[in-house]
């Protein structure tokens, strides 16, 4: 089949653009704005493949959207293109608005064209996939509030409870999925992710930003106590689940991706700071760089996947844990970071 990756320049999206070129005999058109957070580099190692393809295209320019549509004739949609940092959004919101809100309404209007205009077993085969996240459910309970609070976890049926602009624009773009499915009967499929990591990951997000502060022996500022709760999700175990989604997944449903690797964001730079000590040692521990800085507003405390849905359905597990992938992504910025 042929695949229409929207954001395939950034972190998630060119790990599933790598994935699909070396690991399936499927094709690949690459459409990315290249904003700030877009490398091209990400994909350097597919783009002589005769399989791929690179457009630079905004997600809100229409116009463009349907000669891409017209001239690539793609079989799926997998709609990662989005605004995605939480501090960003606190002091910059319209522009979240505008990509993952209006954006989506742009890409679903010209695929649900294309869609009808395709025929019937072409039609038939059709998949829009939009990858989303755990943000839009809010946060859990948190054992320093609730002993219990590890047994609470997102489901599927998790009702959505934003706390920041972006994660409000993520929930916006999925009730708009839904809503093409159920009005229009177009075939969508949607995912909601726990946090990923991995290479080509852009600095501003935690593991990166702190591998890279330690490595020029800056400040490692932590929110508040560093006591948030996440989930990781290395990024080629979420590319895997992605493909599997898209090929195999039953239209009209939502599918919770997690790693079951909850950590506290301070054991997350410790551990950062135990391999770096391991493998780049300095006279003094990184950890001493470790700084605590006033939290953000509306920090969400926890999040936590259920993924049994995909377990079961699609027989979809993580194949790292999160010392294996940290180790692997910690070594992976060694090598980029010289």
């Amino acid at each position: 089949m042929k695949f229409l990756i929207t954001g395939g320049a950034g972190f998630i999206g060119s790990a599933v653009v790598r994935h699909l070129i070396h690991h399936t005999q499927h094709s690949v058109v690459n459409l990315d704005k290249l904003t700030y957070a877009g490398n091209l580099e990400a994909v350097r190692s597919v783009c002589e493949s005769e399989r791929y393809a690179f457009e630079q295209v905004d997600i809100c320019d229409a116009a463009a959207l349907k000669r891409v549509f017209a001239e690539h004739q793609p079989d799926v949609v997998m709609h990662l293109a989005a605004e995605s940092h939480v501090d960003r959004s606190i002091h910059g919101p319209a522009e979240f608005i505008q990509t993952n809100v209006v954006g989506t309404y742009t890409l679903l209007e010209t695929a649900r064209h294309y869609w009808l205009g395709l025929a019937a077993d072409k039609k038939s085969r059709f998949r829009f996939h939009h990858v989303s996240t755990d943000e839009v459910y809010g946060d859990l309970p948190h054992p320093s509030d609730n002993p219990n609070a590890g047994a609470t976890l997102f489901t599927e049926q998790t009702p959505y409870a934003p706390s920041s602009p972006y994660s409000a624009s993520k929930a916006s773009s999925d009730h708009l999925v839904r809503a093409w499915q159920r009005t229009y009967d177009f075939p969508t499929l949607i995912t909601n992710c726990s946090n990923n990591y991995g290479p080509y990951q852009f600095p501003e997000k935690l593991i990166p930003l702190v591998i890279s502060n330690a490595l020029k022996g800056e400040p490692l500022p932590i929110y508040g106590e560093g006591d948030q709760i996440r989930d990781w999700l290395y990024v080629e175990d979420h590319a895997r689940a992605l493909v599997l989604v898209a090929t195999q997944g039953r239209l009209g449903e939502t599918y919770n991706i997690g790693g079951h690797n909850e950590v506290t964001n301070i054991d997350v730079v410790n551990a950062i700071c135990a391999i770096l000590d391991e493998l780049k040692p300095k006279a003094t521990p990184y950890s001493e760089l470790i700084t605590h800085v006033t939290d953000r507003p509306g920090h969400d405390r926890r999040y936590a996947i259920d993924a049994t849905k995909i377990h079961h359905e699609l027989g979809w597990l993580p194949q790292e844990t999160f010392a294996t992938g940290l180790r692997k992504t910690v070594e992976w910025y060694l090598g980029a970071l010289k």
